[in-house]
């Protein structure tokens, strides 16, 4: 099956340039430049990614992508703008984005990200689900429906910030690099210069920890990469 990506982008050249190379790529490409008219095509279509500007007129892609995870819309969005502030980004993945790429970028790693996205999104799909519920201080995690409950109520996590839950436990307390995250949890095959994996641990430590300054579960190991604490 062809996978169909959305761009949205106002930038009618970039947009026109990045849809010729997905294609050659053998993707099918649709192409809006307005954020009220990518919302509004992303139900229409049901694309298996979107890729989103965030300064579109009408609305803007903070809107757009918080828009479409209210309505439960999971499908992968990669943002691709020219805002490099990390408060910027830690926003969009805190509204749903799966990565998040700044312009200038390099087409080779763009399309890399966007076959990675697309490559963990079908192996989502076919994936089986463990029945054994799992637990570390006072959070609960089940598998089988992606739930997460911490002291017995439910914490809404994104499908990546679920992702990496699950990769970090499974190393059952050991410690896991950056990059072996980005290759797990969003099919990297190459060492990337991402903040991605930083960012999703932030959103993790705001949703499970009492103190996300000083974690008592998601811990760092300088220059090694994080651990989860299970005891």
């Amino acid at each position: 099956m062809i996978s169909r990506i959305l761009i949205v982008e106002d930038n009618r050249d970039l947009a026109q340039g990045l849809a010729n190379n997905l294609e050659i790529e053998g993707y099918t490409v649709d192409i809006v430049h307005d954020g009220a008219d990518g919302l509004e095509r992303a139900r229409v279509v049901a694309p298996s990614l979107v890729i989103l500007d965030l300064a579109l007129p009408s609305l803007d892609g903070y809107r757009v992508l918080s828009t479409l995870r209210s309505e439960g819309n999971n499908v992968p969005v990669l943002i691709l703008t020219a805002r490099t502030e990390e408060a910027d980004k830690v926003l969009g993945f805190r509204y749903g984005a799966d990565d998040y790429v700044t312009k200038p970028f390099g087409l080779l790693e763009l399309l890399g990200r966007v076959h990675a996205l697309l490559r963990r999104a079908g192996a989502g799909a076919r994936g089986g689900s463990s029945n054994d519920n799992m637990r570390f201080g006072e959070i609960e995690v089940r598998p089988s429906t992606h739930g997460v409950f911490r002291r017995g109520f439910p914490v809404g996590l994104r499908p990546k910030e679920f992702e990496l839950l699950m990769a970090l436990l499974r190393r059952r307390g050991g410690i896991v690099s950056r990059l072996e995250l980005l290759r797990e949890v969003w099919g990297y095959d190459a060492d990337v210069v991402s903040r991605t994996v930083d960012t999703h641990v932030a959103e993790l430590r705001r949703k499970l920890e009492d103190d996300p300054g000083s974690p008592r579960y998601l811990i760092t190991v300088r220059k090694a990469g994080y651990r989860l604490q299970i005891d």
